[in-house]
C-alpha cells in the first residue's frame, strides 16, 4: 500500500467549496440510482484484491451495484467535494488529512451512524480511533491499517556474524556499521541501514516513535514542544552521527543509483541493503517479486527497551462525502469493509495491510506468514503510537520533514535554536489553519 506525501492544500480547496457543497446536497433525494461509486487510491494488483471484495459485497446486496475507482488521489477527493459531483464513498491513503476532512465538513461525521447500527469505536484499537476524527468527529474509519518494523537480509546477517536482529539503537548502529561494505574506491557496495529521511519510507514522525509516542508532539495546551521533547533531539543527532559515519556525499550517490521504492529493484529486496524500514505491505512485494529471499522481519530497535514491540502506525481511511448522493447505501458499504471480519481478512490477505478492528487480527481467515504475524503483534502493542491529526493535515509533518532534511545536510547550524523556530512554525500553521492540534 503506498503512501503519498506530497502536501496538498486541502484545507483552502474545502473551505471554498463548502458553500457549494450545501447547496448541492440540498438538492438531492436519497433514493438514488443503484449504481454507486467508491473512489480508492490503490491501483493494478491491489485494486484487484479490492475489487474483489467489493465484488462479493455486490453479490450479496443485489439492490446496489458499486464501481470502484482507483488510483485516487486526495487532490480529486477535493476536487470532487468543491465541484458538488463527489464519489458516494471515498478513501485515503493519507490519515494525516482527517483533521482536514472533518474539520472543514468534507466527510459527514459517522458517530450517529455509529449510534444508530450499534456499533462501537472501542472495537478500533486507540491509534486508528484516535487519526480517523478530529474536533469531536467522527468523519473516517479505519480501511486496514499500517505499521513499520525491521526488515533484514539472513544472508548478510550470516556472513557478518549477526545471530539476530538488533533491538535497541545502539545494537542498530552497531549492526549497520558492520553490514556496510565499501568498494575499493571509497562507493558504498552495500549498505548496513540507510537512516537518510526521504528515502523510502523514512519520515521524521515514523522514526521518532522509537524514541517515544505521540505525548512527544503536543504540550497540554496542544502547543507543539519538539525543542522541549529529548526525543526529538536524541533522534536526529544519532541519524546524522550515522549519516555522517557513512558519508552524506556517498549516501547520495548510492541511493540515486538505486532502484524504486515500489518496483522489483527495490533496494532491499535485491541485497544493496541489509536491513530497511518499511511498512507491512512489503511482504506482499517480496512474495511477488523475490520470492526466494532469505530475510526476516522485526519490531524497530528503540531507544527504550520497555517499548520494544512498538512501532509507528497509520492507515488507509474511508468516509463518506459530505455531498454524496447516496448517504444511506454508502453507510452500508462502509460498515462491511470496516468492520466484518471476513472482509478485512481477505483484504489483509491480498494486500498484506493489518486488519483494522481487534477481533479481525486474530481471525482463522487470516492466511498465516511469519513475516507478516510480526506487524500483527506491533499493532497492538500498547505502546505503538501515530503522530498528532492537526488542522493542518499532512502539510503539518512535512514541515517537519523539511527541517529535518535541512538537518541532515548540515543546513541547521544551531538544532535547539532550529527545533524552537520548528515549533513556532507548526503553531502558526495549525492557527492559521483554523484549529488546535488533538482534539
Amino acid at each position: 500500500m503506498r503512501r503519498a506525501r506530497a502536501a496538498v492544500a486541502l484545507l483552502v480547496l474545502l473551505a471554498l467549496g463548502a458553500a457549494a457543497v450545501t447547496a448541492a446536497a440540498a438538492t438531492r433525494s436519497s433514493s438514488g440510482p443503484e449504481k454507486l461509486t467508491i473512489w480508492v487510491g490503490w491501483q493494478a494488483r491491489e485494486l484487484g484484491v479490492f475489487k474483489s471484495v467489493v465484488a462479493e459485497y455486490n453479490k450479496a446486496h443485489p439492490g446496489t451495484q458499486w464501481n470502484v475507482v482507483g488510483n485516487i488521489s486526495d487532490d480529486k477527493i477535493v476536487a470532487a467535494i468543491r465541484a458538488g459531483n463527489a464519489p458516494d464513498v471515498a478513501s485515503s491513503f493519507n490519515s494525516y488529512d482527517v483533521g482536514v476532512y472533518c474539520g472543514t465538513g468534507g466527510w459527514i461525521d459517522l458517530t450517529p451512524l455509529m449510534k444508530q447500527a450499534g456499533q462501537s469505536f472501542s472495537q478500533f484499537p486507540p491509534a486508528t480511533n484516535y487519526y480517523t476524527q478530529y474536533g469531536g468527529k467522527h468523519c473516517a474509519l479505519p480501511l486496514l491499517a499500517d505499521d513499520y518494523g525491521l526488515y533484514y537480509n539472513k544472508t548478510l546477517f550470516k556472513q557478518a556474524g549477526i545471530a539476530s536482529p538488533p533491538k535497541t539503537i545502539a545494537e542498530l548502529t552497531a549492526d549497520a556499521k558492520k553490514l556496510t561494505k565499501f568498494n575499493p574506491d571509497g562507493s558504498i557496495k552495500v549498505l548496513g541501514f540507510d537512516p537518510f529521511v526521504g528515502f523510502y519510507e523514512n519520515t521524521p514522525e515514523r522514526w521518532v516513535t522509537a524514541w517515544g509516542g505521540r505525548e512527544q508532539w503536543l504540550d497540554a495546551s496542544n502547543h507543539s514542544k519538539l525543542a522541549k521533547t529529548p526525543g526529538w533531539s536524541s533522534w536526529l543527532k544519532w541519524q546524522r552521527s550515522l549519516i555522517d559515519w557513512i558519508g552524506y556525499n556517498k549516501l547520495v550517490k548510492f541511493q540515486a543509483g538505486l532502484g524504486d521504492e515500489f518496483s522489483s529493484s527495490n533496494a532491499f529486496e535485491v541485497g544493496k541493503l541489509a536491513m530497511n524500514y518499511d511498512g507491512e505491505w512489503r511482504v506482499a512485494f517480496i512474495q511477488a517479486e523475490h520470492p526466494t529471499l532469505d530475510y526476516g522481519t522485526a519490531p524497530m530497535p528503540v531507544a527504550n527497551p520497555k517499548r520494544y514491540g512498538s512501532g509507528y502506525i497509520n492507515g488507509t481511511i474511508i468516509g463518506i462525502p459530505k455531498n454524496g448522493k447516496h448517504q444511506a447505501e454508502a453507510w452500508n458499504l462502509v460498515k462491511y469493509l470496516t468492520m466484518n471480519t471476513h472482509a478485512l481478512a481477505k483484504l489483509s490477505n491480498g494486500l498484506r495491510n493489518v486488519p483494522s478492528t481487534t477481533a479481525s487480527l486474530t481471525s482463522k481467515e487470516l492466511t498465516p506468514d511469519a513475516h507478516f504475524a510480526t506487524f500483527l503483534k506491533i499493532f497492538g502493542n500498547p505502546y505503538s503510537s501515530t503522530s498528532p491529526i492537526t488542522a493542518a493535515g499532512v502539510s503539518y509533518t512535512n514541515a517537519v520533514q523539511n527541517f529535518a532534511t535541512k538537518w541532515q545536510a548540515g543546513k541547521v547550524s544551531n538544532l535547539a535554536s532550529g527545533l524552537s523556530s520548528l515549533d513556532k512554525q507548526l503553531d502558526a500553521m495549525v492557527k492559521q489553519a483554523g484549529g488546535g492540534g488533538v482534539p
